[in-house]
Parts: structure tokens; C-alpha cells; sequence
């Protein structure tokens, strides 16, 4: 089996605060073509993600779609019981959707948020149960994603833990051929 954990900015770090952002659809279509790419070579069974405003949720969106055509499965683990209590009405609907649209669906603590901890353990559940990584993220533009892209960097100095990133050059590129692809079907 093996698993890949993707991840990346939330929605405020790209300024996205609609769902009609243009950056949602390269984004998704990155997303797309990447797993894809991966599912149609048989390199991967499950995709871990969490349920992050932003590149997570839209992971969970896209994976929901293409477990209609692929043998595949998605997992949202989140680190506390509470995780989206505090959002407004619609990305508490997106969440239970995302939530109840998961193949499988935990949190790494039984407990409301109480301490950063639960943060550094849902990070050492997600590599201990993952083989690879795929950020969207980019180095030279930090965010909250450095944490995950340091632990990532740190674990493979211990062991062959993979990661992908598409970063800020990478979305423009996608964004020029999400373009094209949709002139020329116009």
C-alpha cells in the first residue's frame, strides 16, 4: 500500500476568500493532474489529507471526484475534536461534507484544542502513517505550511520519504495550460 499525505497553504495565505477565486481552479486542476498522473501509474492507494481552509479541503474535493473513475481512497485526519467549530456557517457545511464524503475520518486527539501538542503529534501521526508527500507550497514564500515542509525535510534525514512540491512557478504553469485546455473547448 502506499499513501501519500498532501497538504499545503491555507486559503487566506493565497488571498483566496470566495469560492470563486480563479486560483481555486489551477489549483484543483494542479491537484487533478498530479493524482492522475500518480493513480494511472498505480503509485498510490490512499491520500491523507486534513481538513485545512484551502489546499486540504480542495484535495478532499477533487479526491471525491476522481474516486468515481480510480480505485482510490481519501482519508481527512484532524488533530483535535473541535477543528472547525470556530468557522462561519459555510466552511462548517464544507467541512461535514468533506467529513462525511472521506473513505475514512479521524482525529488524532479525542480532545477539544488544549495545547500545541496536538499539532505536533497530528504531524507525527500523518508521516508515520504516510510513504510520500505532496505540498503546494513554496520555500521561498513561508507560511504555515513551513512547519509540515520542515518535519518532511527533517524526516528524510532518517528515512526515503519522498516529497513533490508545486510551488508559486509551478501554479503558473498550471494556470497557463488549465488556459489553454479551456479555449480550446470553448
Amino acid at each position: 500500500m502506499n499513501r501519500i499525505w498532501i497538504t499545503g497553504y491555507r486559503s487566506f495565505e493565497l488571498n483566496v476568500f470566495n469560492d470563486n477565486d480563479p486560483k481555486i481552479k489551477v489549483i484543483k486542476y494542479a491537484l487533478k493532474n498530479y493524482l492522475i498522473d500518480k493513480l494511472e501509474n498505480s503509485e498510490i492507494d490512499w491520500v491523507i489529507t486534513g481538513a485545512n481552509l484551502g489546499v486540504e479541503q480542495w484535495c478532499s474535493e477533487i479526491m471525491m471526484k476522481l474516486r468515481e473513475e480510480y480505485n482510490i481512497r481519501f482519508s481527512v485526519i484532524i488533530p483535535y475534536t473541535n477543528f472547525a467549530d470556530r468557522w462561519n456557517e459555510n466552511n462548517q457545511a464544507k467541512f461535514i461534507n468533506i467529513k462525511n464524503g472521506a473513505d475514512f475520518f479521524a482525529s488524532t486527539s479525542n480532545l477539544p484544542y488544549s495545547t500545541p501538542a496536538q499539532l505536533k503529534n497530528y504531524q507525527k501521526f500523518i508521516i508515520d502513517h504516510t510513504d510520500q508527500a505532496l505540498m503546494i507550497y513554496d520555500p521561498e514564500h513561508p507560511g504555515k505550511p513551513k512547519y509540515d515542509y520542515q518535519l518532511i525535510k527533517n524526516t528524510q534525514e532518517n528515512k526515503d520519504y519522498p516529497l513533490d512540491l508545486i510551488d508559486f512557478y509551478d501554479l503558473q504553469d498550471f494556470a497557463e495550460q488549465y488556459q489553454e485546455n479551456h479555449n480550446l473547448r470553448n
